[in-house]
């Protein structure tokens, strides 16, 4: 396995893998935003893979606050996937290693993530990966 910073010519792979993560959104601007350093997050994106193939990604960011931390400086997982048919062989723990990294890199001495309540096998990702569970939050919006 390959793991190394995203670049331009792995636009469609990530994108791929984004629209796999989260369907409902159109990710082309934010990943054109971030090639021409316009975003304001992800600070960083890595992409993994088995031979030539994208089998995942991790994108991060820092963050003032994340639930749960105690710095006011807090390396977050924004994005993490990994292809279902490569979950289970260590490349989500690889991704994790390489953003524990970039995250002392940064001068951060915490990294927080976060998945939706009902995503039991995220959760347990997590959890096996040494991150624990701090709080279980609704969020709402309302349209003005």
């Amino acid at each position: 396995m390959l793991l190394r910073r995203v670049e331009r010519n792995d636009r469609d792979s990530w994108l791929c893998m984004r629209d796999a993560l989260w369907p409902a959104t159109d990710h082309s601007h934010a990943i054109d935003a971030y090639f021409a350093g316009e975003a304001r997050e992800p600070l960083q994106v890595l992409i993994a893979f088995d031979d030539e193939n994208p089998i995942g990604f991790i994108e991060l960011s820092i963050r003032p606050y994340a639930e749960g931390c105690e710095t006011d400086r807090v390396a977050f997982v924004e994005g993490w996937y990994v292809d279902p048919n490569s979950r289970g062989t260590g490349v989500g723990a690889a991704l994790i290693r390489a953003a524990e990294e970039w995250a002392r890199s940064q001068d951060c001495t915490e990294l927080a993530s976060d998945t939706e309540a009902d995503n039991v096998s995220s959760a347990a990702a997590h959890r096996a990966l040494g991150f624990e569970e701090t709080a279980i939050v609704r969020c709402f919006r309302k349209s003005l």
